[in-house]
């Protein structure tokens, strides 16, 4: 169930193709939906408006903030890269959010994580939030010193988080590794329903899957936050299993949680 939780609510990254999926499911959380991205989002429904700003630049990032309820937060780099440009976006403009939050009151926030804090787990493996960091690049490094910031910004200021690890969010599983990381849009927003929603939500981590038969990930540290997955990939293994060829073993995209991203680099920049 979709529940109206806030006044107005920050999407990041609307530009994204996670923010695209979710700008119309939003609507459905909130009176007023503010929209941002460093790029155009197109106009504005009745229910929404847009504050352009760069992550990296804290005025604009201080305007974007002010004035909202919560933020759910999926702007910056969203691929593995160059340090450079993630330095930019993911440190120092996860950075400029959790200020611009402090600064105006904010005391909810989603953050878009990545499964790749965790990458260099094998695929063998089950593995819960206690389990240390293992990035697997630049981009889950950035990522899991988000979720330490949020952390931080928590236990001194108050601001809840959600610390959304999330799988591959797509219309349906690409290859085999996705049968374990697969999180349906649907899902997706549910999962961001249930962290608004949840009474008492403190600084959390769960990881986004939906309710795949094949798993790595155990949420069983987050039921406090009450998601519940309807979407499965199974019913797109057989598919994946006709069109992609047997794993190679010996591949450390097919060892390591993080697939190819582990192979990634190293990047002039």
């Amino acid at each position: 169930m979709t529940l109206l939780t806030h006044d107005k609510l920050l999407l990041t990254g609307a530009a994204g193709g996670l923010g695209r999926a979710l700008r119309d499911r939003l609507k459905a959380n909130c009176r007023v939906l503010r929209l941002s991205d460093r790029t155009a989002v197109g106009e504005p429904a009745s229910h929404e408006e847009v504050v352009l700003a760069d992550l990296a630049d804290a005025p604009a990032v201080d305007a974007m903030v002010q004035g909202v309820d919560a933020i759910v937060h999926l702007g910056g780099v969203s691929i593995e890269g160059p340090f450079g440009p993630i330095l930019q976006a993911n440190i120092l403009g996860v950075y400029n959010l959790y200020e611009a939050a402090r600064k105006h009151g904010v005391k909810r926030v989603v953050f878009a994580s990545s499964n790749h804090v965790t990458g260099f787990y094998r695929q063998g493996e089950t593995i819960n939030a206690s389990h240390p960091p293992r990035p697997d690049g630049f981009y889950g490094v950035s990522k899991a010193f988000g979720e330490d910031l949020s952390r931080f910004y928590f236990d001194r200021y108050g601001i809840e988080t959600a610390c959304i690890r999330i799988g591959s969010s797509f219309p349906e599983p690409r290859d085999r590794r996705m049968l374990a990381t697969w999180l349906s849009y649907d899902d997706l927003h549910r999962l961001i329903t249930a962290c608004l929603s949840t009474p008492v939500l403190s600084h959390s981590i769960v990881f986004g899957m939906s309710d795949n038969a094949v798993t790595w990930w155990d949420n069983s540290q987050a039921r406090h936050v009450g998601f519940v997955p309807q979407d499965s990939s199974d019913i797109f293994r057989e598919a994946v299993y006709a069109r992609t060829p047997a794993p190679d073993l010996s591949d450390p995209a097919v060892q390591f949680q993080g697939g190819g991203f582990v192979k990634a680099g190293p990047f002039e920049e």
